[in-house]
C-alpha cells in the first residue's frame, strides 16, 4: 500500500521543475496550457523568476499546482508507475487541490483557475505585508496555544500541525513578530515564512465566502483514489462533502 503526498506554499523556488520542463515535451505543453488559461506567462514565472512575484500567494498558488501536476505526470508517463493504484491521494493545503485533479475529480483548468482565484482572494483578505506565517519547531501545540494566550495576540492562531515539533502560527504582521520576540527570549526556534499573506486563520473570511461560490460553481467528480483532508484528516470521495471541506480549510488549521 502506498499514499501520493502534494506539497503546498513555502516549497517555491525559482527554476523549480525546470529539468522536467528541458527534458519532455508534454511538460512544455502543460506549462503552455496554463499559460493559455490564466491568460498570464506563469511558466515564465516559474522558470525566470523574480522570486518576489513568485512568492505573491495569486502566483504561487497556481505555480505549485502546475508543477506538482508536470511532475507527477512525468513519474506516471516515464517511470511507468500507476500512481491510481494508490490507496490515497492528500495534499498540503493547496496540494489537496493537486490531489484532486490527479485523482481526477477536478479538470487541470479548472484547478488552475480556482487556485488563481484562492490566491487573490487570499491576498486581498489581508494586504500584503500585513500579514505573516511563522514555522515553531520543538513544540506542541497545547505548548504554543500557551504561549498565544499569554501574550495576548487575539489574530494570531495555529495554522498547520505538519508534524510533531512543528507548527506554523498565522497572524497579523505587528502580533507575529511580538511572538518572535516572546520565543526568542524564551530560546525557541522559529522559521518566517516566505509567504505574501496568513493562510489558515480567521484573517481569511472574505477569502472563504468567494472561494464558496467559486467552488459551489465547479464540477467535481467523485476522485479515484480517495482523497484525505486536510481539515479532518479523514478519507473523503463524497463530492459535496469535498467542497465543503475545501471551502472551509481556508480559515482552519490543517
Amino acid at each position: 500500500m502506498f499514499a501520493v503526498i502534494f506539497p503546498g506554499q513555502g516549497s517555491q523556488a525559482v527554476g523549480m521543475a525546470k529539468e522536467f520542463y528541458d527534458k519532455y515535451s508534454f511538460v512544455k505543453n502543460i506549462f503552455k496550457k496554463a499559460d493559455e488559461v490564466l491568460e498570464f506567462p506563469i511558466s515564465k514565472l516559474i522558470l525566470e523568476g523574480p522570486s518576489d512575484q513568485l512568492n505573491i500567494t495569486e502566483n504561487t498558488q497556481p505555480s505549485i499546482f502546475l508543477v506538482s501536476y508536470s511532475i507527477f505526470s512525468v513519474v506516471k508517463s516515464e517511470f511507468n508507475i500507476d500512481l491510481n493504484k494508490a490507496k490515497y491521494f492528500a495534499g498540503h493545503s493547496l496540494g489537496e487541490y493537486s490531489a484532486l485533479t490527479a485523482a481526477n475529480s477536478i479538470d487541470f483548468e479548472n484547478a488552475i483557475r480556482l487556485l488563481k482565484k484562492r490566491g487573490r482572494s487570499m491576498q486581498l483578505a489581508v494586504p500584503f505585508g500585513k500579514g505573516a506565517m511563522i514555522a515553531i519547531l520543538g513544540q506542541e501545540i497545547k505548548d504554543i496555544e500557551k504561549i498565544l494566550l499569554n501574550i495576548g495576540v487575539e489574530n494570531c492562531q495555529i495554522a498547520n500541525d505538519n508534524c510533531p515539533g512543528q507548527i506554523v502560527v498565522s497572524g497579523t504582521l505587528s502580533e507575529i513578530n511580538k511572538l518572535i520576540d516572546t520565543l526568542k527570549k524564551l530560546s525557541i526556534k522559529n522559521i518566517k515564512l516566505p509567504v505574501s499573506a496568513p493562510f489558515h486563520c480567521k484573517l481569511m473570511k472574505t477569502a472563504t465566502e468567494i472561494m464558496k461560490k467559486e467552488i459551489n460553481n465547479t464540477k467535481f467528480n467523485t476522485p479515484s483514489p480517495k482523497i484525505i483532508s486536510n481539515v479532518n484528516a479523514l478519507e473523503q470521495d463524497n463530492i459535496d462533502t469535498i467542497k465543503n471541506l475545501l471551502i472551509e480549510q481556508i480559515e482552519s488549521m490543517v
